[in-house]
Parts: C-alpha cells; sequence; structure tokens
C-alpha cells in the first residue's frame, strides 16, 4: 500500500441524495479521497455502491448534493468542461463491459478516438499494444475478441481501455468478483504496482475482503444510506457498529487477517535472511 502523497482532495462528495421513484438509495451521503491512495468502498447489497460511483462519473444524476473531481464541479457541467474532466480518469466496469464486436486492442482504442480524433491509426495500435502489455496480457491478445479471453483476461482488457488515456485517477466496480483466489491475488498486485508506478489515485468498490486487507490504503463503509465510517482497517474494526463488526469479523474476515499475517511474516522472514546474506 503506499500512502498519499499529501492532503490533496481529489473526489469530494457532499450531502449526495440518489433516489429511484420512492426508493431512496443515498441521504446526506459524503466522502472524500485524497490523492494517491487506493480508496476502498464496501457495504451490503442495495446501498448503492456502484450509483456512488456512476454519480461521480456523471452517469447518474443525483437528486441533491455537490460532487467535485480535480476540484471541479461534475454536475450539470457543459460538455467542453465535462470532457476536460473525463480525460483525465478511467474506469473499469463490472465485468469488463468490452465491446463484443471490438477487438482488444480496438477496445482499448475507444478512448483514444473518444478525445484525441486526431491520431494516426500506427500511434493507435502503439498505445494500445503497449496498454495490453502493461496489465499483464500476452502481446496476442490485442487481435483476439473478448468471447476468446477467459473472464480474468476480459477484465485486464477492460483495465487496458481505462488506463488508455494515461489517467490520474482510476474507478474500479468490483474487479476480482468472479475470479479465483489466485486471479484475485494477482489482479490486486497488479493494482499495487500500477498505482506505484503510475501515481494514481484508485476508487475501488470491492466485497473481496482480500483486496481491501491487501492493497487498500483507506475504506469507506456504505450503509444507512450513507457513508458511516472511513478509516485504515484497523480504525474500523475499532468500531462497534453490527455491520462493520459482521462484516469484517465473521469467517471470510478472519481468513483474510490470517492470509495478511502470513504474508506479512513472509515478507520479514525474506527480507531478514536477505539482509544476513548480505552481511556475510
Amino acid at each position: 500500500m503506499t500512502p498519499s502523497h499529501d492532503d490533496e482532495i481529489v473526489i469530494s462528495v457532499h450531502g449526495l441524495k440518489n433516489s429511484f421513484g420512492e426508493q431512496i438509495v443515498h441521504e446526506g451521503l459524503d466522502v472524500e479521497v485524497k490523492r494517491g491512495e487506493i480508496f476502498g468502498v464496501v457495504g451490503g447489497s442495495g446501498t448503492g455502491k456502484s450509483v456512488l460511483m456512476r454519480s461521480i462519473i456523471g452517469l447518474q444524476v443525483p437528486d441533491e448534493g455537490e460532487i467535485t473531481v480535480f476540484g471541479e464541479n461534475t454536475i450539470d457541467r457543459d460538455e467542453t468542461d465535462a470532457t476536460n474532466i473525463r480525460k483525465r480518469w478511467g474506469v473499469l466496469f463490472q465485468g469488463g463491459a468490452l465491446f463484443s464486436t471490438l477487438t482488444v486492442a480496438e477496445n482499448t482504442q475507444v478512448p483514444l478516438r473518444e478525445f484525441y480524433p486526431g491520431l494516426g491509426q500506427t500511434l493507435l495500435d502503439e498505445i494500445a499494444a503497449y496498454k495490453v502489455v502493461m496489465t499483464g496480457l500476452p502481446p496476442d491478445a490485442g487481435p483476439k475478441y473478448p468471447a476468446e479471453l477467459s473472464g480474468g483476461m476480459r477484465k485486464r482488457a477492460g483495465l487496458a481501455r481505462a488506463l488508455a488515456l494515461d489517467p490520474e485517477l482510476l474507478f474500479l466496480d468490483e474487479p476480482t468478483a468472479g475470479l479465483d483466489p489466485i486471479g484475485a491475488a494477482a489482479f490486486d498486485e497488479l493494482i499495487a504496482s500500477l498505482q506505484k508506478t503510475m501515481g494514481l489515485t484508485v476508487f475501488l468498490i470491492t466485497h473481496d475482503l482480500d483486496t481491501l486487507y491487501a492493497i487498500c490504503d483507506r475504506v469507506a463503509v456504505l450503509a444507512d444510506q450513507k457513508v458511516i465510517a472511513v478509516g485504515t482497517i484497523d480504525e474500523l474494526l475499532a468500531l462497534d457498529h453490527p455491520w462493520i463488526q459482521e462484516y469484517f469479523k465473521g469467517p471470510r474476515g478472519r481468513a483474510a487477517t490470517a492470509t495478511l499475517e502470513h504474508q506479512r511474516h513472509t515478507a520479514a522472514s525474506a527480507d531478514k535472511t536477505a539482509k544476513t546474506g548480505a552481511s556475510d
């Protein structure tokens, strides 16, 4: 995990209200995300995790509230201003949300064609090839269609598209859902590595406790139509809210804690061995 570079607020949401008919999803929701952190969002089914993300990126118009990204209001902006902000973020939707009739390379080129229509095909192909490899896909994945890929590869292809514009901010909606534990752990490692090398701020919706423990700097908990708590895992564990206790201290939470402790012990042992070897 990489701590935030400073206290600059990249995403700010205040007084958010979202509803669908008579169903109120959010009421008075507040949350802030700092530059350079991997920020996890958790909550039970129906708490509106994806609705919150869609509100931030402009796909859902809230009933009330204020949303700023990079200090700029994102609600009711004119198209030019909205485009300038959207260039600075990338989004990986659930399941990858790839265009089935486009190859992986063509999918990766979609945001480039949208925001930079003057780019030539040779440059588009070079950028797409680089992004494909950056996300851990083999070079020969570029000409393939989504139906020819495994679930994990489709997620990586979706990530390649999300990174096409070299964004500062990356939105991930359930990125490890449906992956086996080994594939999910590898994806977590990829996100952590990309965050560090690209200086990304990451807004990550997940229900995967291993992901929360492994790479998130802070976690926001959605319940009761709002964010009821934000903090590190240790800070959340100290709270007595019943959902938080059940989620983080249930069987899966205990398993995730044990896995993290094992990884820390292994890393510490390897570090000690390396230092001993260097001094011999």
